[in-house]
């Protein structure tokens, strides 16, 4: 284990030093692209409700009574490739859910989450909403969630990341621990879920430094190689109290 970390950290020490030939105004969009991170997962564990679909949003013919927001945070850990990175700053998903015409339906509200630093590195990963979700539950599965993982550090530009949002990765994710209601009012359920079955591609817009951090990273990675596992924590309100 030791010299496995070892192997990563000078694979990934190669990035910081290929950086040292990239010019400062590409360096630029970079940094700016890490503070508009921290600051978002700075808000993880505040935003709460205020990040619930508003009443305007649900679809036509949603009534307050029958739809409530859910707002969860959860940490855990997460492996890509040949990275291990604990997420031990709650990540924060809210969205709502409730029937019309008695149709099971649900609104993405937001996704906040504190950029996973990459130990020996001066790279971080940002876990980022990826355009899909589905938290109906079934006897198959918890859910299913589209992330990708922005990457950031010297020199890379903004758009760099693992997943795009015409190519997210794409998580199915089974639960670990059963549902156990922590208060009844307002009603806060915790559970866990994983996925470890997803593959990985290759970076994309990370301009020239792309190539080097896929051998770094050991990307693509296939499934069974990368995983993410959560424990999570939901409140919900029903928009009848709102």
């Amino acid at each position: 284990m030791f010299r496995a970390r070892r192997r990563l950290v000078m694979a990934l020490s190669a990035v910081a030093l290929a950086t040292a030939s990239v010019s400062a105004a590409t360096a630029a969009p970079a940094h700016a692209g890490a503070s508009a991170d921290a600051s978002a997962g700075a808000d993880a564990q505040e935003r709460a409700f205020q990040d619930c679909p508003a009443l305007a949003e649900l679809p036509d013919g949603a009534r307050p009574a029958d739809w409530r927001c859910e707002a969860m945070t959860a940490v855990g850990h997460l492996t890509l490739g040949r990275v291990e990175v604990p997420i031990d700053e709650p990540l924060a998903i809210t969205f709502a859910e409730g029937t019309v015409d008695g149709e099971f339906r649900q609104v993405f509200g937001a996704m906040a989450a504190t950029p996973l630093r990459v130990r020996g590195t001066p790279l971080s990963i940002t876990p980022r909403y990826g355009g899909y979700s589905d938290f109906e539950s079934n006897d198959e599965r918890r859910g299913e969630l589209d992330l990708t993982f922005g990457i950031t550090g010297p020199g890379l530009p903004s758009g760099c990341s693992i997943g795009s949002t015409t190519a997210p990765v794409h998580l199915v994710l089974l639960e670990t621990d059963p549902p156990k209601v922590v208060t009844p009012d307002p009603l806060v359920v915790t559970f866990g879920v994983e996925d470890n079955r997803f593959a990985i591609p290759r970076t994309s817009g990370c301009g020239l430094l792309g190539p080097v951090l896929d051998k770094a990273l050991r990307l693509p990675a296939p499934a069974g190689v990368n995983s993410i596992d959560l424990d999570a924590r939901v409140t919900m309100r029903s928009y009848s109290e709102s």
